[in-house]
């Protein structure tokens, strides 16, 4: 009897748990091996999944995101292009580590000292970007700390461009994704990142990209690998499927095959347990509305397209949208001014607010506006 009486008051505990608590045992627990680690969505910037994510630490030629995303900036505002021929110096040609072995005079068109950067992981060539853009390595990692503080990378500092190891060169697997989400925001990196195998110097230098999870994991797209006595085995991979776009962040790891697996393993986990959701604008939020005291009595609407937002798999995920927008709206009116907003909202909780704003002017009436709209009514006559 007693058996009974426990057996059924399991089943019965079962069947009242929270649902929350149930969607958490879905998702299973991420065992990684590297002492720091992050798993960011890409569109949103949201964090799924960390490891240690703002301890300071070497990242080794994973520096190079930063560098490759002031060449892709440089490109784009026509500083540089692609078809130009850079002279690599003395300075540049002096690097060790990984490199393509550029002597003190060469000259390489910036679109292939990009693949050369990206692909092979080439310190050298990463210095003649360098110096193309800012005249002085030294000039460049101040422009790479500046544009790393825009970016909101709270515990990075650069000492060179290309990662070599340097006293206080260091960041965070939190920093590495946010400036890995902001590099892939230049879709042309792909075109880079995603090369296996390629040469230089008319087929007399092979390049073989340092990702190996380009030849391993399904819906791969690049990004940086980096290995350094002082940063262990480091990556920032990126990925996408189903319009799901992660970005897979490894410090410290042990060893290259470590750092993939930690990386594959986190990339899984994102693809497994969340997926991208579209937002749509409640039909309220574009409607006219009435105005008061003015010289025309509607008010068009204006709001931007929510985009996308991402979100669990579980059953336990509610989304939400509420349309606020100004009760009794009085002229004048300029167009652009804010007159509402939609909130939208995971499991009762705000995710994206977006402004609904005044599409046109409306005048306020007094005589004179009255007045002069006569005049011209006559005139039109």
């Amino acid at each position: 009897m007693f058996k009974h009486i426990v057996s059924y008051a399991l089943i019965l505990s079962i069947l009242i748990m929270p649902v929350s608590v149930l969607a958490k045992a879905d998702k299973p627990k991420l065992d990684l091996n590297a002492p720091s680690a992050v798993l960011m969505e890409a569109e949103t910037g949201k964090i799924l999944l960390e490891k240690n994510k703002d301890d300071r630490r070497a990242c080794a030629s994973i520096t190079k995101v930063m560098t490759l995303l002031l060449v892709m900036e440089a490109v784009e505002r026509g500083q540089l292009k692609l078809s130009d021929t850079l002279t690599t110096s003395e300075h540049a040609s002096s690097m060790g580590g990984s490199d393509i072995w550029l002597e003190p005079g060469e000259k390489m068109k910036v679109d292939d000292l990009i693949k050369a950067t990206a692909v092979a992981s080439a310190n050298d060539a990463a210095v003649v970007l360098a110096e193309a853009i800012s005249g002085s390595e030294d000039v460049f990692v101040n422009e790479m700390n500046k544009r790393a503080k825009a970016l909101g990378m709270k515990n990075t500092t650069f000492k060179n461009c290309n990662g070599l190891d340097e006293k206080g060169h260091l960041t965070s697997s939190n920093d590495v994704a946010i400036m890995s989400r902001e590099l892939i925001k230049h879709k042309k990196i792909f075109d880079y990142t995603s090369i296996w195998i390629d040469e230089l110097r008319a087929g007399k230098t092979q390049i073989v990209n340092t990702n190996k999870l380009l030849k391993s994991y399904d819906g791969i797209t690049g990004l940086k690998t980096g290995t350094t006595g002082d940063a262990g085995c480091c990556i920032t991979a990126t990925a996408e499927r189903g319009g799901l776009s992660l970005i897979a962040v490894v410090l410290g790891g042990k060893s290259g095959k470590e750092r993939f697996k930690d990386a594959a393993d986190l990339l899984d986990y994102g693809f497994a347990n969340y997926t991208v959701k579209k937002l749509t604008l409640p039909k309220a939020a574009t409607q006219p509305v009435k105005v008061e005291g003015g010289m025309t009595d509607t008010l068009k609407l204006v709001c931007r397209n929510p985009g996308n937002t991402v979100i669990g798999k579980t059953a336990s995920e509610r989304l939400s949208s509420e349309c606020k927008i100004k009760k009794d709206i009085k002229a004048p009116v300029d167009k652009g001014d804010r007159v509402g907003e939609v909130n939208y909202y995971l499991n009762g909780e705000i995710i994206k607010s977006c402004p609904i704003t005044a599409g046109n002017s409306v005048d306020e009436m007094c005589f004179g506006t009255v007045l002069s709209g006569i005049f011209n009514s006559l005139l039109e006559l």
